[in-house]
């Protein structure tokens, strides 16, 4: 998929060829949203202006790697939820460190972003560690790479940054300096829509 010349905004072969793949992915994971109709997803992503931003997200979601898939709905907002559920954290989020602060204080060998930057550019929340356990129920995510998830403000500011990965039939949660990245390590992202 191409990215359109106006930043939110989708052209309308691109706004069919995601709606297409997310349907898809929607009807092969049935177990991730037991209870939810593709039809009222759709009717959701396709009403109104702010359905516009939201699909250019869930494009962004998507271009990166993170294949984005409904996994709940939030009864008391009439929202549904989606999560990037790309079996390895998304190929094209990888090789970053955690926030700004934290690419700024590199001296060499700076990556090209941060988790946080993206996930504000493409207009998505990173995980926290509840969603993030909330996830692997759906399934084994992560079993070769790991995620940047949201980092409590008191780990932060004494440098540190929290990761998790799944290994051994259990979810890892741990902590590197937040100037840190790896090849194998991005970020997941979720969306309200």
């Amino acid at each position: 998929m191409k990215n359109s010349d106006n930043k939110k905004e989708l052209l309308p072969e691109q706004r069919t060829e995601l709606l297409q793949a997310l349907k898809l992915r929607f009807e092969k994971n049935m177990n991730r949203h037991q209870g939810i109709e593709w039809i009222k997803v759709l009717a959701k992503l396709e009403n109104g202006q702010a359905s516009d931003e939201k699909l250019w997200s869930l494009y962004e979601m998507e271009r990166t790697g993170g294949e984005p898939d409904v996994i709940a709905r939030d009864s008391a907002t009439d929202e549904y939820v989606f999560c990037d559920c790309s079996a390895e954290s998304p190929k094209g989020r990888r090789s970053i460190c955690y926030d700004r602060a934290a690419l700024d204080s590199r001296k060499e060998y700076k990556p090209e972003n941060t988790a946080l930057d993206m996930a504000k550019e493409i207009g998505i929340e990173i995980l926290n560690e509840k969603q993030y356990r909330e996830l692997q129920k759906l399934g084994n995510f992560d079993t070769k790479t790991s995620s940047w998830i949201e980092t409590p403000a008191d780990i932060r500011k004494l440098g540190g940054a929290v990761f998790a990965d799944f290994r051994y039939g259990h979810v890892f949660i741990y902590h590197n300096g937040a100037d840190s990245y790896y090849a194998a390590r991005g970020f997941r992202g979720i969306l309200r829509v």
